[in-house]
């Protein structure tokens, strides 16, 4: 479970609202404060410009933490320590400019090529040192303590903490406004806000009567509530998340989700329970008494991707698409 948590980056737990576009950094400092969820302001220039949009440095941004951090120039050495963040690096083009990657970045295929620096909780602050990197960008898994322990050895660690859609649209931005390719994160993030309004057209189509009953476990014996980005891809599909009852990510309670009866269950595919050894799907459908659940009667059961559905990234209005044609097929026939 531990492991599967890291792999979450950034969730699993997951997150408080992204401190990257608050505020106004005040005397003179470039202010790299983005809204995507409204209109992206970028360092004065006005959102109509069409021109090539360069940063300007110095630049001072705050991270999640609400620390501030000023780069002189474009980064050129960078260390991820989160799979989210680093698929966000390499989707703006910043493949040759990444020194270091956690445990887990698998995604492309190129991470797998790179330095390995530790886990996504306790990264390893020799390996990362030794890359002698300009940036550090840390996700949701990593420790308060590792936070505050990096900023004592004089890392520049900027800090990602993604709870929502537009805190993953904002972290994209940001992180193109630091490393000056912020037009090919605007187009990203233009794609991706393209992908959602697909999804949520079709189900405002929906009558509130048809809505369906959806339970999601990302991980054997957990599932999640309201606060996070996973609740946040059902609703916006068009489903009723039966766990938005709850704050944040749980373990269930096998005879509560019997008594809601859920008309889907969408589950991370290939995931093993530790104690069994049964492939998840398996799992699920062999709890006593959950043959009597109609997702289960009616075998609609879909699994997805965890790379794709529990990665605060580039990917994640992939997951939206699935999760929205898992729930109502019929929406989205070709």
């Amino acid at each position: 479970m531990k492991k599967f948590l890291a792999l979450l980056v950034t969730v699993l737990a997951a997150m408080t609202i992204s401190a990257c576009g608050a505020g106004d950094d005040g005397g003179g400092k470039n202010n790299s404060a983005q809204k995507v969820s409204s209109e992206v302001e970028n360092n004065g220039k006005s959102n109509n410009d069409t021109s090539e949009k360069a940063t300007v440095y110095p630049l001072t941004v705050k991270d999640a933490t609400g620390l501030e951090l000023t780069f002189d120039k474009a980064p050129e050495r960078i260390v991820s320590t989160s799979p989210s963040e680093t698929e966000i690096l390499f989707a703006l083009g910043l493949g040759d400019k990444i020194y270091g990657v956690s445990d887990y970045d698998d995604y492309p295929n190129e991470a797998l090529t790179k330095p390995k620096v530790g886990g996504v909780t306790k990264p390893n602050e020799e390996a990362i040192i030794a890359a002698n990197p300009d940036l550090v960008i840390g996700g949701i898994s990593m420790k308060d303590d590792i936070v505050k322990k990096f900023r004592g050895l004089d890392l520049p660690l900027y800090k990602t903490e993604p709870k929502k859609i537009d805190d993953i649209l904002n972290n994209i931005i940001q992180i193109g406004v630091i490393t000056d390719t912020q037009v090919k994160a605007e187009e990203l993030v233009a794609q991706m806000k393209k992908d959602i309004s697909t999804v949520t057209d079709a189900a405002a189509t929906l009558n509130e009567k048809d809505k369906k009953k959806v339970y999601i476990e990302f991980s054997p014996g957990w599932t999640v509530g309201k606060g996070e980005f996973m609740d946040e891809l059902i609703t916006m599909a068009g489903g009723i998340n039966i766990a938005s009852d709850m704050e944040g990510w749980n373990a269930i309670n096998e005879e509560k989700i019997i008594q809601d009866n859920p008309e889907v269950i969408l589950y991370t595919a290939k995931a093993v329970d530790d104690k069994s050894g049964k492939p998840l799907e398996e799992l699920i459908k062999s709890r006593n008494g959950w043959g009597k659940i109609t997702a289960i009667q009616d075998n609609n059961l879909t699994g997805i991707e965890g790379g794709i559905m529990s990665r605060p990234g580039p990917r994640i209005t992939d997951a939206l698409k699935q999760i929205a044609e898992a729930i109502y097929p019929d929406l989205y026939k070709k």
